[in-house]
């Protein structure tokens, strides 16, 4: 029995005949919507993007993620359009996220708003308040060295690694002066004791605290995998120690500006939920509909300024993502809460 039929065999009486008509009109409009002709149009761009991002389907998946991705395509090109005439400050590209349902996309974002604040609790607050003469309007820590390439955490939820990672990379190039990359699956298979949880999340400052009691190897001696593992620490290969972490004042950001420059890539987290956030291309991301409740952690390595002053972000997806990899994030509007709760190593 169809939809539209089912709904006819069973409105209420109370209903008159003109307000029937109108919501079987209007549920016979969504279930045909769900059965719109594919663009053929779009053919060969979805046989480029298949083979990009190593997509492969079964016959029965393939319309379903087609008309995913036809979707994400119509509401990308929309956007674009409008930032065209001024309407938005960034823009819009389809990625390896394209043929995902929102469901599958959240599952990614596994960083704990509630359990982040409570985590807190206690911990020093950053003491830099730099002069304005000072600090620069512009700082870019990639440029001296401090930032390695960027990484792709995978179908992992292991974002936090990744951004603990990167500010530990900061500080050991800052003491010995060699950028060497740290493993991130040490963190992902070792600190599930500091309440990580592997592949469904956890937060870059218990890894500071792992580490500080432990220490970690160099991502060569322990490589990432994208799942857990058991835990293969070696003690006598350690390649960098912390003394502990301390956090930035909540929604300051002008000393986390200070900060920012005066130590070096702090780790942060973010909403990354809105399309607009998930399907970033270029430009400065200023979403007022971007909530401030975080659910992703990546690693500010920079800030800047255009039409908008902004924080440069380096993200864990790959350079297939963003501005290869990174995203700009207008600053000081708490945009997508990444102001909230910045937090660095001590080495």
């Amino acid at each position: 029995m169809t939809l539209c039929r089912f709904a006819a065999l069973h409105y209420s009486a109370n209903f008159t005949r003109m307000q029937m008509k109108l919501i079987l009109m209007a549920l016979c409009a969504v279930v045909s919507s769900f059965k719109q002709p594919l663009s053929t149009e779009l053919d060969g761009i979805w046989e480029e993007w298949k083979t990009q991002h190593g997509k492969q389907y079964s016959k029965v998946d393939e319309g379903f993620r087609r008309m995913i991705w036809e979707t994400n395509q119509r509401l990308i090109r929309q956007h674009n359009l409008e930032a065209e005439i001024g309407k938005h400050t960034f823009t819009l590209g389809i990625n390896q996220f394209g043929d995902m349902t929102n469901k599958e996309y959240n599952a990614l974002l596994t960083a704990n708003d509630a359990e982040e604040v409570k985590s807190l609790d206690g911990i020093p607050l950053s003491k830099w308040n730099c002069s304005l003469s000072a600090a620069p309007e512009t700082w870019d820590w990639r440029q001296y060295g401090y930032v390695t390439p960027v990484k792709n955490q995978g179908s992992c939820g292991s974002c936090y690694a990744f951004a603990a990672v990167g500010a530990l990379e900061g500080q050991l190039f800052k003491q010995t002066g060699t950028l060497l990359p740290l493993s991130e699956q040490n963190l992902v298979d070792c600190s599930g004791d500091y309440h990580n949880n592997g592949c469904n999340g956890g937060l870059a400052m218990r890894c500071f605290s792992y580490v500080s009691d432990h220490g970690i190897m160099s991502e060569r001696k322990y490589p990432y995998t994208a799942e857990v593992g058991p835990c293969e620490y070696q003690n006598a290969t350690k390649e960098a120690w912390c003394k502990g972490f301390n956090r930035v004042p909540s929604l300051d950001e002008k000393v986390f500006r200070d900060t920012l420059y005066e130590v070096g890539p702090i780790a942060v987290s973010v909403n990354a939920t809105h399309p607009s956030f998930k399907f970033y291309k270029d430009g400065v991301l200023y979403e007022p509909d971007c909530s401030t409740r975080t659910n992703h952690a990546v690693l500010a390595v920079g800030y800047g300024s255009s039409y908008l002053d902004y924080w440069i972000v380096k993200n864990s997806w790959g350079t297939g993502w963003g501005r290869d990899g990174y995203i700009l994030m207008a600053r000081g509007y708490n945009q997508c809460g990444i102001a909230r709760r910045p937090v660095y190593p001590i080495m």
